[in-house]
């Protein structure tokens, strides 16, 4: 567990609260600032809370599965279906701190685009040429801006095969789209086309997330859109990729701070939806 000394409840002062904030985090908004000298508490809370979440310096647990590289993963393309095209570019350049390319992040928008639309990607890739704007003015880029080589971390390495050796299910292969492919075959070929592309359903190829990490970003998309049972059927295929409980839970809790603590209790009734279907 961490060790970082926390401030204590009763000296909740906003000079204590934000000193807290900026060694767990590095940076603030000054709009943050208002909240913590509004009511120290909260934004006491707010560090804690999401510090958990996106695992930010002091603020994890040695028990979590998921690193930080692929909370951010989650959480930038879920701030850009957001609209929020101030504080993303922050969490890009953060990404580039840590020596993830554009090509990594994009693959992370890609995937999340299944349920966000591709509209998420076009924001993404808008943050990413803010980050790249001198004139931006918070977080620290690094010299050069995006790093030549991506970093490895733990999840570029999981979920590269499916249980039994065999490909992933298509869209095709679902209720929905075989009944789609009955009034339109065309439509269904080029919507499951996009998809499985999106989500690698045709078995890794030379993509730097394999197939498991991208079903844990599409199960936190479609519980910022309230599609319980969608979120339950890619449950099951992370499942099926070797993802874990603790993964799936902590993909949707990193984007609890984007889009609220409702999307974690969605995310905990697919995943019972999707336990209870495998019992």
């Amino acid at each position: 567990m961490s060790t970082t000394q926390k401030t204590p409840d009763r000296d909740l002062k906003p000079e204590a609260v934000l000193a807290e904030a900026t060694s767990a985090r590095g940076d603030i908004f000054p709009e943050w600032k208002v909240l913590a000298y509004a009511s120290p508490q909260t934004y006491h809370l707010v560090t804690r809370t999401g510090g958990y979440f996106h695992k930010y310096r002091g603020e994890g647990s040695d028990e979590q599965q998921l690193s930080v590289q692929m909370r951010e993963l989650i959480a930038t393309p879920a701030l850009c279906s957001k609209n929020d095209l101030r504080h993303s570019p922050n969490h890009i350049r953060r990404m580039y701190r840590m020596g993830m390319t554009n090509a990594v992040i994009m693959e992370g928008a890609v995937a999340f685009s299944v349920a966000g639309g591709w509209a998420t990607i076009a924001n993404v890739g808008y943050a990413i040429m803010e980050a790249n704007n001198p004139a931006y003015p918070f977080g620290e880029l690094p010299a050069g801006g995006e790093p030549h080589e991506l970093t490895p971390f733990p999840e570029l390495a999981l979920g590269r095969k499916r249980a039994g050796g065999s490909d992933g299910e298509s869209m095709l292969d679902t209720p929905e789209w075989r009944y789609a492919a009955e009034i339109d075959p065309e439509f269904a070929r080029r919507a499951a086309a996009w998809v499985d592309h999106c989500l690698l359903a045709e078995g890794a190829r030379e993509e730097l997330l394999g197939p498991g990490p991208r079903e844990l970003i599409v199960i936190a998309a479609l519980c910022t859109r309230g599609e319980v049972d969608l979120a339950a059927r890619h449950i099951r295929r992370a499942y099926d990729y070797g993802m874990t409980r603790r993964q799936v839970l902590e993909a949707i809790s990193s984007i609890v701070p984007m889009t609220g603590m409702i999307s974690a209790e969605l995310g905990l009734r697919a995943m019972q939806a999707a336990e209870s279907a495998k019992a």
